[in-house]
């Protein structure tokens, strides 16, 4: 594909200063340098080419060059110094537009996800940055052992990975906070699927949580606070599944949505617990481990690195300060409700 042709005003003085260099041998000057990097900012803003550029140049040396030269080593250093000054003045301007450009990208992302901004600006610039904001989007938040931002090695490799698979199908790619997160349509889960993998991947078994598919602006907000919302679930609840998915886990912010409710359930259901020697922590450890594997005694002391004989007489004890027998079903699922909502509300760690 050929060029497009240079403007001859990026070439403006450039012959009469080989002319000028021949005749004295002089070097250029700091302002005639300063010159050249200005008109190779003003080619880059216009999109030229720099290999183009370049090329203008030389052609330019060439029917430029002095009859009887006073020392061709003296014009080929002035041409170096016009082409580094020009080419320095050009990448100087593809910087500034490529910070520009990630400032206006992180400013959209902020808007988008908080909420923030004029709809129908936010719905303009999504576009720009390859979201319709009329459709569908499910959000996935990843997080790992440390905190990432887009520079970062691991969000690049997952960056790569999607754009390889799904190249431009309305999908953003970000760091926020730390973490990598991944806004795509609701009705492609595969890429959501293959996001989770190659972070979960990335990360050496960070965890990942995905928010339900949501409709407009909102709804990316919505889906985001969700995923958000399940990786502090996880880690409250220690649950170990490295992908969780916020419409799995709707019933948790159901049972604490009445935070009153849930602390008396605690209190009155565990708190005798306290009392134990060794403090409440290890015999709802005990519970947490058995209704986790079902209320089957043998899995759960497994869990726990005991002996099936210590766990039931841990078991006992707990029916003897409580009152509610954990293997009774009558008195099951109000101690399971506890133990959930002793997790969600850090308790015996924290006051009710």
């Amino acid at each position: 594909m050929a060029e497009h042709a240079i403007p001859d005003h990026y070439l403006d003085g450039y012959a009469q200063l080989l002319a000028d260099v021949s005749a004295s041998g002089r070097r250029l000057t700091r302002d005639e340098l300063e010159a050249r990097r200005a008109l190779g900012e003003q080619a880059a803003e216009a999109g030229h080419g720099l290999r183009a550029l370049v090329n203008a140049h030389l052609a330019a040396t060439r029917a430029a060059w002095p009859r009887n030269p006073g020392s061709a080593d003296s014009i080929l250093a002035a041409v170096q110094q016009v082409v580094d000054a020009f080419a320095e003045g050009y990448e100087r301007a593809q910087l500034l537009a490529v910070r520009r450009e990630e400032a206006a990208r992180r400013e959209f992302i902020d808007d988008l996800l908080y909420g923030r901004s004029d709809l129908g600006r936010l719905a303009e610039r999504a576009e720009r940055f390859g979201l319709r904001l009329s459709h569908t989007h499910a959000v996935a938040v990843a997080e790992g052992p440390t905190a990432y931002d887009e520079a970062a090695p691991v969000p690049r490799r997952v960056e790569r990975s999607l754009n390889s698979r799904f190249g431009e199908r309305n999908i953003l790619f970000t760091t926020k906070d730390g973490r990598m997160l991944c806004v795509a349509p609701g009705d492609q889960d595969e890429i959501i699927t293959h996001f989770a993998r190659q972070a979960y991947a990335a990360t050496d078994g960070g965890r990942v949580a995905v928010g339900r598919a949501q409709h407009g602006v909102g709804g990316i907000v919505q889906s985001y606070e969700e995923a958000l919302n399940t990786l502090e679930l996880a880690q409250r609840l220690d649950l170990e599944d490295p992908v969780l998915y916020a419409a799995d886990l709707l019933v948790y912010p159901v049972l604490t949505r009445d935070r009153q409710a849930m602390a008396d359930l605690v209190q009155d259901a565990l708190g005798p617990l306290t009392t134990a020697r060794g403090g409440a922590e290890p015999l709802l450890a005990t519970l947490s481990a058995y209704f986790d594997s079902g209320c089957v005694a043998a899995e759960a002391a497994r869990r726990l690195s005991l002996s099936v004989r210590a766990l039931t007489y841990r078991l006992e004890r707990i029916h003897k300060l409580t009152g509610a027998d954990p293997a009774d079903p009558a008195h099951r699922y109000m101690l399971q409700t506890a133990v959930i909502g002793a997790r969600l509300l850090g308790w015996p760690g924290q006051e009710l």
